[in-house]
């Protein structure tokens, strides 16, 4: 029987990177029955023993962090450095989740309220047990070892399905975590194309998806986990807004808008795709921002578009843009491939599909606003809400805004902040997708809460919950409550 493999290229010259196999229904089932049995001794190590694992794991992909940051560069073709801060990233959550596992999912105390005032009542957030990752290829660490540490510091094995486009990477991050943690396989990958991806969300073992991908591919993956009513976390694409305020930092917001739109060749989903500037700061803005974006070299300071396919639609928002809008810097001819050049376009329609579909290259649309209001309101005047960025001098209105707009995350005088502070929740909003990785939220996404009650002592004259209750009880019960519950608060 011959053994169907695929290729990984460098999306930058083309040469083969690797062949992996392009794993059946069969080795996924064998890949899951595997994490199945040895969930049960990860869980068995309480968080104590997790947590001193994964720190040892944390040790071993920090150790072989330039090997690895080499690889991401093959596969993806980002810059060497931009790959490393990619790992680093990576690393904190690691630590983090490693960290507070116990702190936030252990066994706490809950008061059980006047009418249980008997009771002692806890929660605490127990393992899943396996946990089906699909990852994606723009940050092939970062974004899915989200889902991976914080699954396994809640106590659940892992099978991952990275992309096709970056299954080295996949493999690679299973077998450091293999020199880690050799007793059990706890965390294993499985490598192929979409079928495989199905195949893991179809296995009824798998007590939990995580997948971040398109919108119209989460789709796909929902309908595959209904078959068993599989849950999922879907964290899916953007089309993130960046809003300058009349009293912001012009300056700062020019390179933080060039960083959140141009690095990673675009590829970002929380990146910069839409910029909304206030009247009194447009010229300058614009000024700046077109001569600091004439610095910036495809091939130099980005890689290539890593998917083949994302060129076309690119290309295609940029021609219908530049048919109504003005084009400051790049156009058409910035498409050559696999690079695209930056592409600055203005006064571009708010229903062509540069604005409204995600791009995921490096290219803005960028639009004069008379208030921040009026830039609040456009921001979120899309489907999506996954991320979003405001400048602005005043902290209060900075922060009002932030709150307003419809989105999971927002940044404030920074941009994509919020993905390295291990302790925020990481997710979006409408067709940006639905639950959390990261932070506290991301550690109980991959638990089930668990609630305790246990009666201390009997309450005379109050069975409530027995066949032998007498009309009294119940009389003394209605003035209670009437008492507790029966005022009107003026």
């Amino acid at each position: 029987m011959t053994t169907l493999t695929f290729d990984s290229l460098n999306p930058a010259t083309g040469t083969v990177v690797g062949s992996h196999q392009k794993q059946d229904a069969e080795a996924v089932r064998e890949a899951v029955g595997r994490a199945q049995e040895a969930s049960a001794w990860w869980e068995e190590l309480g968080h104590a023993g997790r947590r001193r694992r994964l720190l040892d794991y944390k040790a071993v992909v920090t150790r072989e962090l330039r090997e690895l940051a080499a690889l991401v560069h093959e596969e993806t073709g980002k810059p060497v450095a931009d790959a490393t801060l990619e790992i680093v990233l990576a690393i904190t959550h690691i630590d983090w989740a490693a960290r507070n596992a116990r702190k936030v999912l252990g066994p706490r105390r809950v008061s059980g309220g006047m009418i249980g005032a008997n009771m002692a009542a806890s929660v605490e957030y127990l393992p899943l047990g396996v946990v089906g990752v699909i990852g994606p290829w723009n940050y092939p660490v970062f974004t899915p070892m989200g889902s991976i540490a914080y699954a396994l510091a809640a106590g659940n094995a892992v099978v991952f399905k990275p992309s096709e486009f970056t299954p080295g990477v996949g493999v690679r991050l299973a077998e450091l975590f293999a020199e880690a943690v050799p007793e059990h396989p706890v965390f294993q990958t499985v490598t192929g194309l979409g079928e495989t991806g199905a195949f893991l969300a179809r296995d009824p073992r798998v007590k939990k998806i995580a997948f971040t991908g398109s919108t119209a591919t989460a789709k796909r993956v929902m309908a595959a986990c209904a078959e068993n009513l599989t849950p999922m976390v879907a964290e899916c694409g953007g089309k993130d807004a960046f809003i300058v305020d009349a009293d912001a930092d012009v300056e700062a917001a020019v390179d933080a808008c060039l960083w959140g739109a141009l690095s990673n060749a675009g590829q970002t989903c929380v990146g910069v795709e839409r910029v909304y500037v206030v009247d009194a700061v447009y010229e300058p803005f614009m000024r700046k921002l077109s001569e600091r974006a004439a610095t910036v070299k495809a091939g130099e300071h980005y890689g290539p578009i890593t998917m083949p396919g994302q060129l076309d639609i690119i290309k295609r928002h940029i021609d219908d843009a530049t048919k109504s809008g003005r084009t400051i810097t790049g156009g058409p001819d910035s498409v050559r491939p696999p690079y695209v050049d930056p592409v600055i376009l203005e006064d571009v329609p708010e229903d062509s599909p540069a604005v409204r579909e995600e791009t995921f290259g490096p290219t803005i649309t960028v639009r004069r606003t008379k208030d921040a209001q009026e830039a609040l309101e456009l921001a979120n005047d899309t489907t999506y809400g996954l991320a979003g960025t405001v400048f602005s001098g005043n902290k209060r209105r900075a922060m009002a805004l932030a709150r307003a707009l419809r989105t999971g995350m927002a940044s404030v005088n920074s941009v994509i902040s919020f993905a390295g502070v291990a302790s925020l929740p990481f997710g979006g909003t409408g067709d940006s997708g639905f639950g959390r990785i990261h932070g506290a939220d991301g550690l109980r996404e991959f638990a089930r809460a668990k609630s305790i009650s246990r009666q201390r002592f009997a309450v005379p004259g109050m069975r409530l919950t027995s066949f032998s209750r007498q009309p009294d009880e119940l009389e003394r019960l209605i003035k209670v409550v009437t008492f507790l519950h029966g005022r009107r608060k003026r």
